[in-house]
């Protein structure tokens, strides 16, 4: 038994299967000694064991510090995967109690009954690799056999239910929250890319008053500018000033506006051309302190979606509205509540695939990854199959073609790669562009010395002009004092 990370970047569709190395330790320090552990190695120049040799999958003690500072170490050290064993047991897990207790001989042995959720402590933004919690009853097996110096090869994987040629997909956030905004800002051509292979649902995270107990038992509001509908429908407070700036109730009001937005104008195709319009307009114009809720704002950006904003405030309305003051229940807000207990969401934002939480950050590629993944055998469309092996596949889909879609340099230091010779025209390009800037600059610098000899040559004919002479000397008066006057370019 185990359960995944909810950070790190894990391959969607894929697997990764390498020799299990046991750390034997918790992984908790800066320095990570690679030349300890199980199996042991042979020892090498130095006198000392050998490292673990790459590419490999560590497991690590839980305990002492965070699940995300054990597995940022363990990728430090070359880690292509980690699996943390779990050193506590669960409490319906009659075998591992009984071991535990013949091991430390102790009648109380302490227990969870359900295994502990992996969260980010915040700092996990930088761990790509995937990992694993692993209950203590199978670790103790498998370190059983790394003790003895076997050799474990272990597969760890990420299957997406592919119950048929459509892949259902939903996107859990709040109007409030930012990391989303980048995805959300550029889904809009990938989701028309996948045309009516996906169907996408967007859902809004709203706290049940009822259970939080802003909701009183006379019908009071007792969450002040957090909640809706006498305390219903509530939000956390963006800038946490209840009597300014963006309230929990204007995220509550916007949530209800974008689950109506789609029920009209998204949920017929599933792609919701209309709904993305909003959603990027709003992030735009509207995602502001000052007119998160403002009324022109918001009628100003559904006019420019082409959306009816009569019929989405007659929807929001009908719904139950989200009048403060009013203890009534809102039907599309109550129906919000229920997918979010179904689903078991716990981290904002979240993406569900065939109804499984993809893990990690949110990034458009691995969203991508796991919908191509998602189809029974034989239904991906044409899209999955050209960027499948694509670095980036959100260009990818986007251009239809992976080698199209790159961008300059995109395909890295490859000698005969296309990332070199777009390099070398860059360079080349630059280069001219040098060798024109100086050679003006030279231009320009030899026409001023050119009209300072000049304006020279003048004064000195000036000055020493003959007084006296005969006719032909006249003459040649005549022409000195013309070329001094009129700069004529007379050869000298």
């Amino acid at each position: 038994m185990h359960r995944e990370a909810l950070f790190g970047a894990p391959p969607y569709g894929g697997t990764i299967t390498q020799t299990l190395y046991y750390a034997d330790s918790e992984l908790c320090g800066p320095e990570v000694d690679n030349r300890i552990g199980y199996p042991r190695r042979d020892n090498d120049d130095t006198g000392k064991m050998k490292p673990w040799p790459s590419p490999f999958i560590l497991m690590v003690d839980r305990g002492t510090c965070s699940f995300a500072q054990k597995i940022r170490n363990a990728q430090h050290a070359g880690a292509a995967g980690v699996i943390i064993a779990d050193n506590v047991c669960l409490c319906t897990d009659a075998v591992c109690l009984n071991a535990t207790a013949a091991e430390t001989d102790e009648f109380f042995i302490p227990c969870e009954q359900t295994e502990p959720i992996m969260a980010d402590d915040g700092s996990g933004g930088d761990i790509t690799v995937p990992a694993f919690l692993m209950t203590k009853h199978d670790s103790m097996d498998v370190k059983e056999l790394l003790f003895d110096d076997q050799y474990v090869q272990l597969e760890m994987s990420w299957n997406v239910p592919h119950p048929d040629n459509i892949v259902k997909y939903e996107l859990w956030t709040v109007p409030s929250e930012h990391v989303s905004e980048e995805f959300q800002s550029n889904w809009k051509i990938i989701s028309q890319k996948f045309e009516n292979h996906v169907r996408f649902t967007p859902r809004q995270y709203i706290y049940d008053g009822v259970k939080t107990h802003c909701h009183g038992t006379n019908g009071q509001n007792m969450c002040s500018t957090m909640c809706t509908n006498s305390g219903r429908y509530c939000a956390m407070d963006p800038d946490n000033v209840l009597n300014s700036g963006i309230s929990g109730a204007d995220v509550v009001v916007e949530s209800l506006r974008r689950i109506c937005i789609w029920s009209h104008f998204g949920e017929s195709d599933g792609i919701g051309a209309k709904y993305w319009d909003y959603i990027g307009l709003f992030l735009k114009n509207c995602d502001t302190e000052d007119l998160f809720s403002d009324d022109k704002c918001i009628k100003n950006i559904m006019k420019s979606a082409q959306i009816d904003n009569k019929r989405i405030d007659r929807c929001m309305e009908d719904s139950g509205g989200t009048d403060a003051t009013v203890n009534k229940a809102n039907t599309q807000l109550d129906d919000e509540l229920r997918a979010q207990e179904e689903q078991g969401v716990i981290v904002l934002p979240t993406v569900f695939v065939n109804n499984v939480a993809l893990r990690g950050a949110l990034s458009a590629s691995t969203v991508i990854s796991a919908l191509c993944a998602g189809f029974a055998e034989g239904t991906k469309p044409k899209i999955c199959e050209t960027c499948a092996d694509c670095p980036n596949k959100m260009l990818c889909v986007e251009y239809g073609s992976c080698t199209d879609s790159m961008p300059s340099g995109w395909k890295g230091s490859s000698s005969n790669g296309s990332g070199e010779s777009v390099s070398k025209r860059f360079f080349g390009l630059t280069l001219l562009i040098v060798c024109i800037v100086f050679s003006v600059g030279a231009y320009v610098q030899w026409k001023r010395s050119q009209d300072e000899v000049r304006d020279q040559v003048r004064g000195i004919l000036s000055e020493y002009m003959p007084l006296e002479g005969g006719e032909n000397e006249g003459v040649q008066m005549d022409q000195r004092m013309d070329f001094a006057k009129n700069g004529e370019n007379t050869m000298l």
